[in-house]
């Protein structure tokens, strides 16, 4: 039996991760009052946490992503960014993360003043402090928005800050109406740059924004994906008859998927978590991920996310260690790094794990 405590234990990865999806409310709340924000619904920490759930548990994207509009105007300082960072990553040491990549918008946080430089750097900066006292490994990721025109300049600000924590670029927002394609100019820059990129595609649009993130854009990993079963061809009993020339393509060429269970069904894109296309293409040996896209949002950590999996889709111990192994090896960090997490602390944690279920 997979208990809580045990997936808690285990040493996880965790890919897809929004920083303003994921703040602790009483933060949220005293950072609104340090800029005077008086906007929030409540100043009760349960009750700021219950607000943001059932906003974003709606069915719908564009009502899941109301909630932001709190979250990113109280991370407007270079504490409050800080902050927000170093406390994630000691969110992760008690969610049992090894290694976590998350993700923002530097767009966002420029209303009171900040240079789209100055988030990233407190953004780092709380990174690495929180590296520095829990053990956690991160990457951070810089998000363009799909509906907005300077997504070329965020992609040269991630090169910029290659060398300093910056993983890779990604694209972000609705789908609808906005296709990766119209930001080809930010996306060959960042293939020029030899750097790299993950899309959100299929998540409330259709195997064709997966197509473009790969083909037009160049992604090496794709955020949700949740719609590339529509590239299936399914028989009465559900089984697998044949793929699609783009999911073969996936499968073949071992593109990571990051997939989100319980955000997915808060945004509609899954009417029930039984019915998530996670099962099909982890028993068809996709190289699926498990993430937790907004913690806050979904009520949600990487343990509950694979509780989820265990209680659906049946996952064993070892089958958890194995979608962790290919999260670390799909990971944006140097080869070396990614060896050594696998070898030096996720192989050795699950090790330890089964000894004492065993003794």
């Amino acid at each position: 039996m997979l208990t809580k405590e045990i997936i808690n234990s285990v040493p996880k990865v965790l890919l897809h991760d929004h920083l303003d999806g994921g703040l602790r409310p009483k933060t949220i709340i005293e950072l609104a009052e340090n800029l005077n924000y008086k906007k929030l619904p409540t100043k009760d920490p349960e009750e700021l946490a219950s607000w943001f759930h059932s906003g974003a548990n709606k069915g719908s994207l564009v009502e899941y992503l109301k909630g932001f509009e709190h979250t990113t105007a109280v991370m407007q300082t270079k504490d409050g960014l800080e902050r927000a960072a170093y406390e994630m990553l000691e969110d992760m040491k008690r969610d049992g993360v090894a290694y976590v990549e998350t993700r923002f918008a530097p767009v966002y946080h420029t209303t009171k003043g900040l240079y789209l430089e100055d988030t990233v750097t407190a953004v780092l900066s709380g990174l690495e402090k929180g590296k520095n006292k829990f053990g956690v490994g991160y990457g951070l990721i810089l998000c363009g928005m799909r509906n907005m025109k300077n997504t070329l300049e965020i992609a040269e600000l991630a090169v910029n800050f290659r060398n300093d924590g910056v993983v890779g670029f990604d694209l972000a927002g609705e789908e609808g109406g906005y296709p990766p394609k119209k930001h080809l100019e930010a996306f060959q820059f960042i293939q020029r740059s030899n750097f790299n990129i993950t899309v959100h595609a299929g998540e409330a649009f259709g195997k064709e924004s997966i197509w473009q993130a790969i083909q037009w854009c160049g992604a090496h990993r794709i955020g949700h994906a949740t719609r590339l079963t529509e590239d299936i061809v399914f028989d009465d009993e559900g089984e697998v008859v044949k793929f699609g020339e783009l999911a073969q393509y996936i499968l073949d060429k071992r593109i990571p998927l990051e997939i989100c269970l319980l955000s997915n069904l808060h945004t509609g894109a899954i009417d029930k978590i039984e019915n998530h296309p996670f099962g099909i293409l982890f028993k068809e040996k996709f190289r699926v991920t498990i993430n937790t896209d907004d913690r806050l949002m979904s009520d949600t950590n990487l343990t509950k996310e694979f509780l989820t999996a265990v209680k659906y889709f049946n996952l064993t111990l070892d089958e958890i260690e194995k979608i962790t192994i290919n999260a670390m090896k799909s990971a944006f960090i140097p080869y070396k790094e990614r060896l050594r997490f696998i070898y030096e602390i996720i192989k050795p944690g699950y090790q330890k794990v089964r000894n004492n279920l065993v003794n």
